[in-house]
């Protein structure tokens, strides 16, 4: 799929910037065992109940992650687009089946990465290995800061943060999406919308 090389370059410029210690031979190396996905709205990446077989790097689009509660209601829990791994990162390292689905809410290209290679990159490099590390650490980070923002903020300053940290999704996601992801209903959200456009 010669068009989506220069999306992959862009991606082995990212990861060099991320970890500037990673030499051109190395990146490709890494490169090698790049593998192209494109699935349409709509289409699961991940399927809850299945193991993630394969790491997937946004290129391009726009995913959900989700779970349906004891209730029956699907629950968002994050949003993956450009520059994102797609993956419940637990699950995958651990090779157990995911509690989570994601899908994508826009057509998605990915580049992915296997399991299996990921570990046979990591046996060539330690370069690399920190890398995996770094990128470990940047997940946790994320998901730590989901948690805490249910315990020490309030659903306005969870509006505010994403607002401030993902603002490009704002126009790209559905109201009920958003809700869900903040834990708040759509009037919580309308009157707090109504409450800052006062200020």
């Amino acid at each position: 799929m010669p068009e989506i090389q220069p999306e992959a370059e862009v991606y082995l410029k990212s990861v060099k910037a991320f970890c500037p210690g990673i030499t051109d031979d190395e990146l490709a190396l890494f490169a090698s065992k790049f593998s192209f996905k494109v699935l349409n709205k709509k289409e699961l990446f991940l399927e809850s109940g299945k193991v993630q077989k394969h790491l997937g790097f946004v290129v391009k689009g726009l995913l959900r992650s989700s779970f349906v509660d004891p209730e029956g209601n699907e629950i968002t829990v994050g949003f993956y687009s450009e520059g994102d791994y797609a993956t419940h990162y637990p699950a995958f390292i651990a090779r157990q089946p995911s509690k989570y689905s994601i899908q994508c809410l826009e057509p998605t290209t990915f580049i992915c990465l296997s399991f299996d290679d990921l570990q046979w990159i990591y046996r060539q490099s330690p370069t690399f290995e920190r890398y995996g590390r770094l990128i470990a650490e940047e997940i946790l980070k994320r998901q730590q800061a989901r948690i805490e923002s249910f315990i020490f903020q309030t659903a306005e300053e969870r509006y505010l943060d994403f607002i401030k940290h993902r603002p490009t999704l704002f126009n790209r996601i559905s109201l009920s999406h958003l809700c869900s992801f903040l834990g708040i209903e759509r009037q919580t959200l309308t009157r707090i919308r109504q409450h800052l456009a006062r200020k």
